[in-house]
């Protein structure tokens, strides 16, 4: 039997550190390893105190020697409990980067019902027909849609291994790469999770996905402003978020509460702008006539009175549902009033990005220290 040293930290460089993301050798983790003979001993620390995470640990690490090894070492793993490096402050909640994306922008809207999945999806394809690589990121957590609207309902995530760990590969339709709770739920059972759990399903999609290059991923919010929101802010440096309403006063009201989250001092997350959604209506038999149904120029006058930019506006038209039922956005046909609106709208987000970019240094994902500071009320 031979081996070195360095084949045992290779081994360990296959498991992942309790609750860190990252390999047992790279969060330095693994204190020492000895071998003589055919024995190993190796001395590693975790955080968890537990007698079950200790048995976890003391196993994997024997399975990953003897399985990339040799199965005749005699394995012997010393696991010692430390409590965790006290940072600078306690209280401070920081999540990590996902290498080689360049750009992450939030879609958000206040109200649930104004399109924004829809805008999400069509906003995807243009950017990717635009000769971008782009991801979507389905966190509805409770009423995932875009796997429907990508004409992938039954598809299902693969398993691929990137540097001797497992992680999904998004799936891929329209040359915009989607991963979505949708594919892992039953879709005639309701999520019914509280915030942490919600949370946790949440980092996972995010964090144990190959996502490879990209230009753009675009994160599809739920309604609101809650947990979730929270967590992806704290999760990712956002680029820039974009909010969708509708003309209406009810859904401008709380349009007007998505952009007032994003630009809290403890968030400040850049608003790149506005979109209207449902603008006016337009019967096939007259393109001309539109119809003001929702009110006029809601949005644009938010925008206006806010001191953001108003991207563009989108039309209540029957073939934006009928697209989206199908899993066949609009945003696919070419040289439609529709297509060229999602175009116009595209391109100017794009803009304020590259606007963003170039007054404002790179986005950190957020620190939040207390709940005080995701207070709407500054005390």
């Amino acid at each position: 039997m031979s081996f070195k040293k360095q084949d045992i930290y290779k081994a360990l460089e296959t498991i992942t550190a309790p609750g860190e993301g990252k390999s047992l050798i790279e969060n330095n983790n693994v204190t020492n390893v000895v071998t003589f003979g055919n024995e190993v001993e190796v001395d590693v620390t975790i955080s968890n105190p537990t007698l079950q995470a200790k048995k976890k640990i003391e196993t994997e690490i024997s399975k990953a020697i003897k399985t990339s090894v040799d199965p005749a070492i005699v394995v012997k793993v010393n696991v010692q409990v430390v409590k965790p490096v006290a940072k600078e402050n306690p209280n401070l909640i920081r999540g990590k980067e996902i290498p080689n994306i360049k750009n992450i922008i939030a879609i958000a809207s206040g109200k649930g019902g104004v399109g924004k999945s829809t805008i999400t999806a069509n906003t995807a394809i243009t950017l990717a027909k635009m000769g971008f690589n782009v991801g979507v990121l389905d966190a509805d957590i409770y009423g995932p849609s875009q796997h429907i609207m990508f004409d992938v309902e039954k598809a299902k995530p693969l398993s691929v291994n990137v540097d001797g760990r497992s992680k999904m590969k998004p799936v891929e339709n329209y040359g915009v790469k989607l991963l979505s709770l949708g594919f892992f739920t039953d879709p005639n059972q309701a999520v019914i999770w509280r915030g942490p759990m919600a949370s946790k399903a949440l980092n996972q999609l995010i964090f144990d996905a190959d996502w490879g290059e990209l230009d753009f991923l675009l994160i599809d919010l739920p309604p609101g402003t809650g947990d979730v929101h929270l967590s992806i802010v704290q999760a990712l440096p956002i680029s820039g978020a974009v909010i969708v309403s509708t003309p209406q006063n009810i859904a401008l009201a709380d349009a007007k509460k998505g952009v007032a989250m994003f630009q809290q001092e403890s968030i400040k997350v850049p608003v790149l702008g506005i979109i209207e959604n449902m603008a006016y209506f337009t019967p096939e038999e007259l393109p001309e006539n539109k119809y003001y149904i929702f009110g006029q120029d809601g949005a644009k006058n938010l925008a206006e009175d806010i001191k953001t930019e108003f991207l563009g506006e989108i039309p209540l038209v029957q073939s934006i549902r009928e697209s989206g039922d199908v899993g066949h956005p609009v945003a696919l046909q070419n040289e439609t009033v529709l297509e060229k609106s999602f175009s116009k709208i595209t391109k100017k987000m794009v803009s304020e990005l590259l606007k963003r970019n170039a007054n404002l240094p790179p986005t950190e994902v957020v620190r939040i220290t207390t709940m005080s500071g995701c207070s709407s009320v500054k005390k």
